[in-house]
């Protein structure tokens, strides 16, 4: 065999490598949720870095990424062609540029690691280089589904119990570092490796996830199942009051029942507006009322009253219909709510309401009966170190509403109930999530769903919910895990690069001894 056709035959198996484990990273999440391929799926990359150079180690682990990001988020193209007025061909464009971007935190990782599976600490500084690259993925342009998030559908619990005090990071590490193990323990050809397990047994020392606990309440969930396209092609008066005469009639407790505590609408996309028309604020009085509730609901409001800078809000009313709390969206949804800069040029949002929407400034909670309840709102639920601020600021229930029904009948939105149940974990609450079209659902302190209407029905549910007074780790200290394997990976990567220098002077250093003379 020549020397070409090896290296030819060696080119396609790392690239194979490369592809099977951005695969097996698609497969682990919904739909398939196969999640017990978590600690295995980036042992085919590793393998194929292992021998490679700077450059091909990159584009590898550039390629594996890139499948990653395509075959998890493939709903963001139909999103684009549907609702954001895009043709097919310029949307094909920018889904390819979304995934090509969304690649990069992987190449480098393969880049970085690559040289690590030869040295003493290889298994740990892998595990560490993964966590610090995944959670950078919040700081550009878009975030997802983390490694970690698998945790909460492994039958078994023991890695979910260090997200209450690590966030999701910790089960992220535990799965890096399996990986790590197994792709250490190949390159070196020795079970020696496999020891480094050993330690993930001391996960049956943390405490087990807690109980639901008692659910001494009832909140109703209202699922509006209202399709964007009915609103686009012309939301008329007529239709318009008979939906909100319905919306009124299924937020009532039926005569003689026991009323629930809260009630909440989602996010959908019939525009509201609590604090610019009277009639609709009259309304949504008129709703907490006659519901006998506390009445969470999603309305649009305006900076200083600028109806060219919208915002995506929440409202929380009394059962009086009395003004608790209102809170507006921090984190906006790239291309949903805002468009980046250059693509206004060319690309309108997918959202319905006019105008660039403007984030909002700060945390706010509302006090029910005395206890506090937070809202964050549909995309808001990916970024565990801003749901825990609400946690901090008092919040013993957490509200999430959401329209997921732009991602049409897509693995989305099973992915974004996966990655709130993780919220519920880390913070050790009970999250209501209401949604437009599913999945609405009660998620208890543990990750489980509690209780979930069907998808796409026009219903509500009355969901049972308890208020916790717990203080996690994680809700104390935020993303300190992260801080530490982005440290760890800083200190690994330039280590070498420091005692490379050390010793090039040390070199220049004898070399220079070598040739001074003696005086005669």
């Amino acid at each position: 065999m020549t020397r070409s056709l090896r290296n030819l035959e060696s080119g396609a198996l790392a690239v194979g490598g490369a592809i099977l484990s951005g695969v097996l990273q698609v497969l682990v999440f919904p739909r398939w949720s196969l999640a017990w391929l978590a600690p295995f799926c980036l042992v085919p990359l590793l393998l194929a870095v292992k021998e490679q150079r700077a450059r091909d180690r990159w584009l590898l682990g550039w390629l594996a990424g890139c499948v990653f990001f395509a075959g998890t988020c493939y709903w963001i193209y139909p999103v684009m062609r549907d609702y954001a007025s895009i043709s097919p061909p310029i949307a094909a464009f920018l889904f390819v540029l979304f995934f090509l971007v969304k690649g990069v935190q992987c190449g480098a990782f393969a880049l970085l690691g690559g040289p690590l599976l030869q040295r003493a600490w290889a298994i740990p500084g892998l595990a560490a280089l993964w966590v610090a690259l995944e959670g950078s993925h919040q700081y550009v342009f878009f975030t997802w589904t983390l490694l970690g998030n698998a945790a909460v559908e492994l039958p078994l619990s023991h890695i979910a119990r260090l997200a209450p005090w690590t966030g999701v990071y910790g089960p992220s590490l535990v799965f890096a570092l399996a990986n790590a193990v197994v792709a250490v323990a190949f390159v070196r050809k020795s079970p020696k490796p496999l020891i480094a397990l050993v330690p993930i047994l001391g996960l049956l020392a943390v405490p087990s996830l807690p109980s639901d606990g008692e659910a001494e309440h009832t909140a109703r969930l209202v699922q509006p199942n209202v399709h964007p396209d009915v609103v686009r092609a012309g939301w008329v008066q007529e239709h318009g009051t008979d939906h909100l005469s319905r919306m009124l009639q299924i937020s009532r407790a039926p005569s003689g029942e026991r009323r629930p505590l809260l009630l909440v609408w989602p996010e959908y996309p019939v525009s509201a507006y609590y604090f610019d028309d009277a009639a609709a604020r009259a309304y949504f009085e008129r709703v907490a009322v006659e519901s006998g509730s506390a009445f969470i609901f999603n309305t649009i409001s305006f900076v200083d009253g600028d109806r060219s800078q919208p915002r995506n809000s929440s409202v929380t009313l009394g059962r009086d219909g009395g003004l608790l709390a209102d809170y507006s969206k921090v984190n906006l949804v790239p291309f949903g709510e805002f468009v980046p800069w250059p693509f206004h040029y060319f690309v309108t949002k997918i959202t319905l309401q006019a105008g660039m929407f403007r984030p909002g400034e700060v945390i706010s909670t509302a006090s029910i009966d005395g206890h506090g309840v937070g809202t964050f709102i549909c995309y808001e639920s990916v970024f565990g170190g801003f749901v825990r601020e609400f946690t901090a600021a008092g919040a013993q229930l957490l509200v999430n509403i959401s329209n997921d029904s732009w991602y049409g009948r897509s693995a989305a939105r099973e992915q974004h109930l996966l990655i709130a149940r993780m919220r519920a974990i880390e913070n050790d609450r009970w999250i209501l999530r209401a949604t437009n079209d599913g999945i609405t659902a009660a998620i208890s302190p543990a990750g489980r769903v509690v209780s979930q209407l069907p998808s796409y029905v026009q219903d509500y549910i009355d969901v049972p919910f308890g208020f916790r007074s717990t203080t996690t780790a994680f809700v104390r200290h935020g993303e300190w895990l992260w801080w530490v394997c982005l440290l760890a990976a800083g200190v690994q990567v330039s280590y070498p690069r420091v005692v490379g220098n050390r010793a090039s002077k040390r070199q220049r250093g004898k070399g220079r001894l070598r040739t001074v003379r003696r005086p005669q």
